[in-house]
């Protein structure tokens, strides 16, 4: 797949996720209005944060490059990375909030060194984010969590001959996923301190070949200002909640990948780019305002599955040949158990299921999953996931929408 397409389909995915995130205060407040809930006037408007991290880190070891074997013939084990971020609450009256107290969600942008900037580079990432409190530990202190989903531009990808070396990174734009704990001080009204641990994968989705993918761990500190004195009132709002009840979440998605198999003989990269879609059904039991879980029946075309065993060998050398496999070994429907964490816009889903329809090595065994929806109206939403293979081997990408019938939020 050449740069352009991977434009057309990370970024274009990326791009409409922050969009969403950036309009979706006024468009979610006039869903829930549409849908008939209570009274959803925001007395005060949309709450608004601005917040700066600092957030350095050592690299996990994951491969011969980063523990030496390079140009410089230095170990890469060190991240840094600062961070401005815009967040918005919903306003103390919305349903939203009542529903969610102390749920925020924003946009953010960064700039990160491994300072190795010849062979990785110095990337830009662009994120929506989203966080919520776990646990009140007094007053004013208390332990939150926040999820970073987003593209990072900027890297110095793998060269046959300006960067032979670099395994880790195989284009020039790679998703971004980070997850973070930290303990959260309102030191004043309109002012928070916040400090904890970080977790960061990045990765191109199995689009460019090497994909070995970058995990820096660290920690993090920021200062957060809010706009207004809506901290102090936060701890008036009354709090609602649903009714249990199922629902049906419907996706159709598709991807392009590369593709490449090591055999005892050889390490081979498939030449082109193949086609994956996909459609999920998955009846999802509401459990309450938070979580939801169920199961889900998956079906997906992969047009490079088990393409390896379809190798054309040639006598004289030239150009590798692949014949196409038979559809029943590129098709495969499975089973998976799902759960489903659930705030406002977005919701984060997790799988693990198990191929019942299939042929060949590629499609038997496991698969797991790991998508975000964001609505872009009350039942309608954008699907982005990724999928693993037998819980080691990158998978696909899951780039498109779903519906949710029977939905009683």
């Amino acid at each position: 797949m050449n740069k352009s397409l991977e434009m057309n389909g990370v970024v274009r995915i990326i791009c409409l996720l922050v969009f969403l995130t950036v309009s979706g205060g006024a468009a979610a407040q006039t869903v829930f209005r549409s849908a008939g809930q209570e009274n959803d006037s925001i007395r005060h408007g949309l709450v608004h944060k601005i917040g700066f991290e600092i957030r350095p880190g050592c690299v996990a070891p994951t491969n011969s490059f980063l523990e030496g074997d390079n140009e410089r013939r230095k170990r890469i084990d060190r991240s840094l990375s600062v961070h401005l971020k815009y967040a918005f609450q919903f306003g103390e009256d919305s349903y939203l909030r009542r529903l969610y107290p102390h749920a925020y969600q924003g946009i953010g942008v960064s700039y990160s060194t491994f300072f190795a900037s010849s062979e990785l580079g110095d990337p830009v990432t662009v994120y929506a984010f989203q966080g919520s409190r776990l646990a009140a530990l007094s007053s004013r202190l208390s332990l939150d969590y926040e999820w970073n989903f987003g593209a990072s531009f900027g890297w110095q990808k793998y060269n046959s001959y300006s960067n032979p070396q670099n395994e880790v990174i195989g284009s020039e734009i790679n998703a971004y996923i980070n997850l973070g704990f930290m303990l959260n001080w309102q030191f004043h009204p309109q002012w928070n301190l916040t400090g904890g641990v970080d977790f960061t994968h990045y990765s191109n989705g199995n689009t460019h070949y090497p994909n070995g993918g970058l995990n820096p761990v660290g920690a993090r500190v920021g200062v957060v200002h809010t706009f207004g004195t809506e901290p102090a009132v936060a701890a008036s709002i009354r709090p609602l909640a649903i009714k249990p009840h199922v629902s049906y979440d419907l996706v159709i998605y598709g991807a392009t990948r590369k593709k490449g198999f090591a055999t005892e003989y050889e390490t081979c990269l498939v030449p082109g780019s193949f086609g994956v879609l996909g459609l999920n059904f998955a009846p999802m039991y509401n459990f309450n305002k938070y979580f939801r879980a169920g199961v889900s029946v998956d079906a997906q075309y992969d047009e490079s599955a088990n393409i390896k065993e379809y190798k054309v060998y040639e006598s004289n050398g030239g150009d590798m040949k692949f014949h196409r496999p038979p559809f029943s070994e590129q098709f495969a429907v499975g089973m998976s158990a799902r759960a489903e964490l659930v705030l406002p816009i977005f919701s984060i889903n997790v799988g693990i299921g198990r191929n019942v329809i299939c042929k060949g090595d590629d499609t038997t065994g496991f698969y797991q999953v790991l998508a975000l929806k964001t609505s872009v109206t009350r039942n309608l939403f954008l699907h982005v996931g990724y999928q693993l293979s037998k819980f080691k081997d990158p998978n696909n990408l899951m780039l498109g929408f779903g519906y949710r019938f029977h939905n009683k939020r």
